[in-house]
């Protein structure tokens, strides 16, 4: 059966399509990867199907409940990858959390951002028992200390966070537009966002082969 990983957040405008896709890069290099779209918006179909060359995985896009309670039984990869919709209350987010082998919550370190954050793991992914671990987005280079405030706000509430973040790069959306994850992306500082998933996909697979 292969290791179901969803990206999940309560609130739009995250980074959750942004992680789902580099992260079903990297891990790519290395597995065979299965990166479904389950958000009615299409944000992760819309970045691959916008690219000329291959991504390194393949793409499904399906919202259906029911199909996604399944993904256990999908045959031919060792990972999975799901971006979710960003509705906490969804019947394909319930499905897909209680599908999950880990859980991965991107969110800005910004009080407000967080505050949604900790209402979606309270209410969607507490109550599983999910592995889970938040990932800190959209950072700041010029003020890291938000972002350090923020891991050790979540270390006292007892929520796992990943030691790596990532910072906000515009190269990101030009990855986006060119229909290419973060690895293969060129231009202006590419090369150090590349760097940060690398370093993230890094740390979760240690933490779930634990």
């Amino acid at each position: 059966m292969p290791r179901i990983i969803a990206i999940i957040n309560g609130k739009g405008g995250v980074g959750k399509t942004t992680t789902a896709v580099n992260l079903a890069a990297a891990l790519s290099e290395k597995t065979r990867v299965l990166l479904v779209d389950a958000d009615p918006q299409g944000s992760a179909s819309w970045w691959v199907e916008r690219g000329e060359e291959k991504m390194g995985f393949d793409l499904s896009r399906n919202t259906d409940p029911k199909l996604l309670g399944r993904l256990r039984k999908v045959e031919g990869y060792e990972i999975v990858v799901v971006d979710t919709p960003p509705a906490l209350r969804s019947e394909a987010l319930a499905a897909v959390v209680a599908s999950a082998d880990y859980v991965v919550l991107p969110t800005p370190p910004a009080p407000m951002d967080l505050t949604v954050l900790i209402e979606t793991v309270r209410e969607a992914i507490m109550p599983v028992g999910t592995a889970h671990r938040v990932l800190l987005t959209r950072v700041d280079t010029r003020s890291l200390g938000e972002a350090l405030e923020a891991q050790n706000t979540l270390l006292e509430l007892g929520i796992p966070a990943c030691n790596a973040f990532v910072r906000a790069y515009k190269a990101h959306e030009r990855a986006a537009l060119d229909g290419v994850p973060i690895t293969k992306a060129k231009g202006k500082n590419a090369r150090e966002a590349e760097a940060d998933y690398r370093r993230v996909a890094e740390e979760i697979q240690r933490d779930w082969r634990k």
